[in-house]
């Protein structure tokens, strides 16, 4: 019994003293710090100016009828939250369309509501530049919807017997920015284990330092278990700032008992970076390869896990590839949490996200452990 509480004791010693001093050094190194925070910010600068400008299409409103059913057919457009509205003549609409600030005009004819109460074909004037198959089918398919919620304002009064009834799967409608905040959570987390655990464990190569290691009376599972501790340590600290920072910006808003499976998974994708970092630390053992490769890495399991569409609209061959990488899974798992508090299919995205960090863990392990040897 004492033999054995005596081993653990040293383990646990040996391993955090590894870890302080991995954390030490990351922290002296602030490039090691920019490598892992950069690219992240970088990805989530674009997706931000890409929700700007393809999430409400930016047209020009002329509205020529100031009669009831004129006015009440510009307040729909206004409450749509489709468009990015300007209100303009027809002279300051059509420089505004020249100038490409708009991509359509759309015009509220003078005689429109004259027509409603004669019951005759009304048109609502749309003119579109097709610069962008993007925002043209937008407006194709926003400007129909907006006809339609008119029709259902008039009631029994209208011409056209239209009812709507809208009921949401989701409880809350999310941004599209808003739903890119968590993938690049996940790229973040990526980056941070395999940036953080990769460098300290090929520095130990590159600086000589492993043959310390070899002469100390620390075992090798002990060392390993120091690395991939390091690692999870900033990594999962990374993920809480984060977090932290969406809720306080209301991107990211966990609720109740979803804060733990948050949590959850944000400590199994540290994981998981932390052990795939030890691994190709110990393979490369050169620091600058591993960066990049690192970074690589990270960005293409961020793209195989549908880091900026949801995977299931992507092709089926990208769908099928993203079934097998660890990182869809995570990602699953937090937009139900985060998002819509559901536990939808957590346990199998924990038990695959789990599993994964294990494999990743023992592969980080048995090539740390191959180097210590040779």
């Amino acid at each position: 019994m004492y033999t054995a509480y005596t081993t653990l004791t040293t383990f646990l010693r040996v391993a955090w003293t590894i870890t302080v001093k991995d954390l030490r050094i990351w922290l002296r190194h602030p490039t090691n710090i920019a490598a892992t925070v950069l690219p992240p910010l970088a990805f989530l600068l674009v997706q931000a100016l890409g929700a700007v400008a393809v999430g409400r299409s930016p047209v020009a409103l002329v509205t020529q009828d100031q009669g009831q059913q004129g006015r009440q057919m510009a307040q729909i457009f206004h409450a749509a939250d489709v468009f990015r509205i300007t209100d303009a003549s027809a002279e300051q609409a059509q420089v505004l369309y020249n100038n490409l600030d708009v991509v359509a005009i759309i015009t509220i004819p003078a005689d429109f509501t004259q027509r409603i109460q004669q019951h005759n074909a009304t048109p609502v004037l749309v003119r579109v530049n097709n610069l962008n198959l993007d925002f043209t089918n937008d407006i194709r398919r926003s400007v129909p919807d907006v006809i339609t919620q008119f029709y259902d304002a008039q009631g029994s009064a209208s011409p056209i017997k239209i009812s709507e009834r809208e009921h949401d799967l989701r409880q809350h409608d999310i941004e599209l920015f808003e739903y890119n905040v968590i993938p690049t959570l996940v790229l973040l987390l990526t980056i941070g284990g395999l940036i953080t655990s990769g460098l300290s464990a090929a520095r130990e190569w590159e600086t000589r330092t492993v043959k310390e290691i070899l002469m100390s009376p620390a075992t090798n599972l002990s060392i390993i278990a120091g690395k991939v501790l390091a690692g999870f340590i900033t990594t999962f600290g990374l993920g809480l700032l984060v977090i932290a920072l969406g809720y306080i910006l209301g991107w990211t808003r966990p609720e109740g008992v979803y804060w733990l499976s948050t949590l959850l998974v944000v400590a199994l994708i540290a994981l998981f970076g932390a052990g795939l970092g030890v691994m190709l630390g110990a393979l490369i053992q050169r620091i600058q390869a591993v960066n990049a490769v690192a970074i690589n890495v990270a960005l293409y399991l961020f793209f195989l896990s549908g880091g900026i569409s949801v995977l299931a609209f992507e092709p089926v061959w990208l769908q099928n590839i993203g079934a097998f990488i660890p990182l869809t899974y995570g990602n699953h798992a937090l937009q139900m949490s985060v998002f819509y508090n559901s536990f939808d299919l957590l346990g199998r995205d924990v038990a695959i996200l789990a599993s994964s960090a294990v494999v990743a863990i023992s592969l980080g392990a048995l090539a740390m452990r191959r180097g210590l040897l040779n």
